[in-house]
């Protein structure tokens, strides 16, 4: 690789395309592949960078920091005297995944790990994961990206419907008693969301809680929202979307009414959205999904908090933490099951910061594994901007 492109840029080291070995002993010598969007081609002209000393896109961050991620747990592998070998590649550069694949350094791989941001970019990781009986490992949306039957695919991101199973569930166990509130925007997607909820209801052991479905037009009108409140009662309302700025002025228009005391179970789409954290938001309890829970004050993530900023004069995004925890975990688990890893996946003997417990999803009809998901979801709740 030019070293033109190694180099610091905007606080944040950009090293791409790049392999690292280190071998402890004479064991057998693993090799791991990892994928993310760095765009990187796209900032060059040649072997110069074209976007100004102080420019550094969007669309590069995420991937720049789910690498400083997988580079930091490299480093704390290496310090462990790991046997090991690191692919890196970006998944957005001149070349295609199919002609990365096809290179003689890919053969021998023993597990990808990838941060996507669309589908089309899975089924090609996906159907070489399964060619040679490898796990790929997937750590960010668009979770299944239509891959079937391919039991080497693995969703860490969990799926909407897990979601939405475990949204009904939490509200049951903990808003039954109070008046429920189910507000949806029009949308093929919202029909999706509701579906999934009547589902989630009809499949519960429990006895469903009672709730009012509310179809509001985008944008709504706050009257059209408050008059479906009751004054006198806790009042508990599901955002049926996952549309950002939908979930935004609902909470908004609550937080303008003090009147009425108010829980919003939103989507996992509000996971980081910076919008939530404002005063305009504020006297709303805010509720919602992840299956990931990166706590800051915890030790490993200060210590990397203080590493990272020690670098890279920064904050970490969650994109860095979920670069280091695939990398250090899975990877640890890998060393350990070097021929077995796929049945020991929920393994908690590695656990930085989540557990995972990853589960077959199979069809219905013929009980096929369709690929294996994350059940694990955490809950998140907010007030006034700060995370409880």
């Amino acid at each position: 690789m030019c070293s033109k492109k190694r180099f610091v840029l905007a606080q944040i080291l950009c090293l791409v395309l790049l392999t690292v070995s280190f071998i402890a002993t004479a064991q057998q010598r693993l090799k791991v592949a990892v994928f993310a969007p760095i765009y990187l081609d796209s900032a060059f002209k040649g072997d110069d960078y074209k976007l100004g000393l102080n420019n550094l896109p969007k669309n590069m961050l995420a991937g720049l920091d789910f690498y400083n991620g997988v580079m930091m747990a490299v480093d704390s592998l290496q310090s462990e005297d790991k046997n090991l070998d690191v692919l890196f590649y970006d998944s957005k550069g001149s070349e295609s995944i199919y002609t990365i694949i096809r290179k003689p350094e890919f053969a021998g791989v023993n597990m990808i790990i990838a941060a996507f941001n669309n589908r089309q970019d899975i089924v090609p990781l996906a159907e070489i994961a399964q060619h040679r009986n490898i796990p790929l490992i997937s750590a960010t949306y668009p979770n299944d990206g239509g891959v079937t039957n391919n039991p080497y695919f693995v969703m860490i991101n969990s799926s909407l419907k897990t979601h939405v199973d475990q949204i009904y569930k939490y509200i049951q166990k903990n808003y039954s008693s109070t008046h429920i509130l189910y507000v949806k925007r029009n949308g093929q997607l919202e029909d999706l969301v509701q579906y999934y909820f009547r589902e989630a209801g009809k499949a519960s052991a429990a006895p469903p809680f009672v709730y009012q479905t509310l179809d509001l037009a985008d944008p709504f009108t706050s009257q059209s929202l408050l008059s479906n409140l009751d004054s006198t009662s806790d009042n508990t309302i599901i955002c049926g979307s996952l549309n950002e700025a939908f979930g935004v002025k609902l909470v908004k228009t609550l937080a303008a009414n003090g009147s009425y005391n108010c829980t919003v179970m939103g989507m996992p789409t509000w996971d980081g959205l910076k919008d939530l954290d404002g005063s305009d938001c504020n006297g709303v309890n805010i509720i919602f999904s992840t299956p990931y829970n990166f706590v800051r004050t915890q030790s490993t993530a200060a210590t990397l908090a203080f590493n990272y900023k020690s670098q890279l004069n920064g904050r970490p995004s969650d994109m860095f933490f979920k670069g280091y925890e695939s990398m250090y975990h899975f990877t640890s688990l890998l060393i350990k099951h070097p021929k077995d890893l796929i049945n020991h996946l929920s393994d908690k003997e590695f656990k930085l910061f989540n557990d995972f417990n990853i589960e077959p999803i199979k069809n219905i009809n013929d009980q096929s594994i369709q690929y294996l998901e994350n059940k694990k979801i955490y809950f998140i709740k907010k007030i006034n901007g700060i995370t409880k």
